[in-house]
């Protein structure tokens, strides 16, 4: 919930802004071996990198830290869960304590420029994606965190989610008590951060509970955020990487 508070703190965020620029570099200092992947547009990624025993086998753990160009967007689910929790991951996650090695990427860009339609979000959006999704081609997995943060948080298999990881995730929801955050069913096919690594081959799934009423509006604030669902995606999505 600090690393929520903390971005909300800097305002509305979109991406290139002096706001998000500001953010990133604060990220980037909290994260281990980490550093900026240029984006096209004058954007940049932050990727961290948690060395496991086998340096040649990768897993992505993604989530953009950019908001919708809304004034007055917040992006408190939209965004700065996501980037939260992957935080709490990241700084957390002790070298060669895996046998993967693990790349932790803050995506910029994910959303479209405001002056471009919904209908053309997967030509003009996820432009930090698919600048990592060409870094790590050969990635074994990609898990997306995305509208994480909700209260009664519920997220089904996004449709387009790999079955096979998907099925691993939940088993690690079990494992540590979450499997209520996690039910059984499918829900839509949702462009996001993980389409570009689908493009690519990469087996990934897209964590997001896209029943959300403050979906792109102002109400996507801090009273939307629940630190008990943070910690039920955290603690599973650790569960689940020693076993990738």
């Amino acid at each position: 919930m600090r690393w929520v508070r903390l971005q909300l703190s800097y305002g509305p965020r979109p991406a290139g802004s002096p706001a998000s620029r500001a953010l990133a570099d604060r990220l980037r200092s909290a994260l281990p071996h980490s550093a900026f992947q240029p984006v096209p547009g004058g954007l940049r990624n932050i990727i961290a990198r948690v060395p496991g025993r086998n340096p040649h086998d990768v897993v992505v753990v993604g989530a953009h830290y950019d908001t919708k160009d809304i004034p007055g967007f917040l992006g408190a689910n939209d965004g700065a869960a996501g980037t939260a929790a992957v935080m709490e991951l990241a700084r957390h996650l002790p070298p060669r304590h895996l046998r993967a090695t693990i790349v932790f990427a803050l995506f910029d860009g994910e959303e479209s420029p405001d002056d471009t339609p919904d209908s053309e979000f997967e030509q003009t959006g996820l432009r930090g994606s698919k600048v990592a999704a060409r870094a790590y081609p050969d990635a074994s997995a990609m898990i997306l965190l995305d509208f994480v943060g909700l209260h009664a948080l519920r997220i089904p298999r996004e449709e387009s989610s790999d079955p096979d990881l998907w099925q691993k995730l939940r088993a690690s929801a079990r494992r540590v008590g979450a499997e209520a955050a996690f039910p059984i069913g499918v829900g839509p096919d949702i462009l996001d951060d993980h389409t570009p690594f689908e493009h690519v081959g990469v087996p990934s799934i897209d964590l997001i509970d896209f029943d959300y009423p403050c979906f792109h509006k102002l109400c996507d604030d801090l009273s939307h955020v629940s630190g008990t669902s943070l910690d039920q995606v955290g603690e599973t999505v650790r569960d689940l990487l020693p076993r990738l």
